[in-house]
């Protein structure tokens, strides 16, 4: 499906230097902030004090995290979860006071709101909980990175492998630096939108780079450069590009603005993600791999012709 298709093929590659400078700037930029002022973690990592409360009718999820921001606990976490009368509330550690103070001064100043609220349970999540879950989440991102590299490999070859892969880790990397420069909470479920864009980077990586190695094998397409060949398998996908990453960024923004505070940095990282997947698959793997020489015999084999006995010939 196309809206419309470009006849003259878009010289991409000719600024391949320009684009790639600008990534290797807002790359070292985002490398500075997360080393100098480092990710704001969540709850999840850090360790806190979990409380889950019951409403005899349904919770008013913004009156309770009104509430617990009126303690001065501004970065809870309050959502609901089981049925709409069932909340949960995540508090940070504060050394000049304990868990169990903490959820008697929710409770008061939740049950002044609503008599009807009921403590259902509360426990202390410690930060060795914290380190198991960073590691876990490291541990995910890397087990990604190595299937993707193997999987690019065995489809492509292996400089599209590499080149993609530097493309989208740089995605990731750039997204975790602007959680790091604005202080936004890096929580799970971040880390789960910076997994599904590098997933989603890829996508867009295989779909350009197929497209590529289609113009490679078509025997009208012999006599131009890598470079030309880049630019007419880019220019060719841009219909899909624009109609792929519009509806999905279209959902993201519903959520967005809609999702309420539970998906505000999910949907603000895929939103990012999306924006920098389209730039990195589209111009700096493509121009990585033709810095890295990838030419036409990387994709198509030279036939072996069969001599007379039946011997096969090359």
């Amino acid at each position: 499906m196309e809206f419309f298709r470009i006849k003259k093929d878009i010289p991409f590659m000719r600024h391949a230097l320009v684009f790639n400078m600008i990534s290797l700037v807002t790359f070292a930029l985002a490398v500075f902030f997360l080393f100098h002022r480092g990710l704001h973690l969540s709850i999840e990592f850090t360790g806190g004090t979990v409380m889950e409360v019951t409403y005899s009718q349904a919770a008013d999820v913004d009156a309770v995290r009104k509430t617990v921001e009126g303690l001065g606990y501004t970065d809870n976490q309050v959502q609901s979860f089981g049925t709409a009368r069932d909340v949960m509330i995540r508090l940070p550690t504060r050394k000049d006071i304990g868990s169990a103070e903490q959820s008697q001064n929710v409770m008061k100043a939740l049950a002044a709101q609503n008599p009807d609220v009921k403590l259902q349970r509360v426990e202390f999540v410690g930060p060795q909980v914290g380190d198991e879950l960073t590691h876990d989440g490291l541990m995910a991102l890397a087990f990604v990175v190595i299937g993707i590299m193997i999987y690019l490999a065995f489809r492509f070859e292996w400089k599209y492998s590499v080149a993609s892969i530097i493309a989208n880790l740089h995605d990731v990397v750039i997204i975790m630096g602007f959680f790091a420069f604005f202080q936004w909470e890096f929580s799970l479920t971040v880390l789960a939108a910076v997994l599904a864009v590098l997933g989603y980077s890829v996508n867009e990586s295989v779909v350009v780079f197929d497209r590529v190695r289609e113009t490679f094998r078509d025997r009208r397409c012999n006599r131009m450069t890598t470079e030309e060949v880049l630019n007419h398998g880019i220019t060719a996908n841009i219909s899909r590009t624009i109609i792929t990453h519009g509806s999905t960024q279209t959902m993201v923004l519903s959520m967005f603005f809609f999702g309420g505070p539970a998906l505000h940095y999910f949907a603000l990282a895929l939103t990012i993600g999306i924006c920098f997947g389209i730039y990195s698959s589209v111009f700096v793997a493509a121009s990585l791999a033709m810095w890295l020489g990838v030419k036409r015999e990387d994709l198509i084999r030279p036939v072996k012709e069969k001599d007379e006995t039946g011997g096969a010939v090359v």
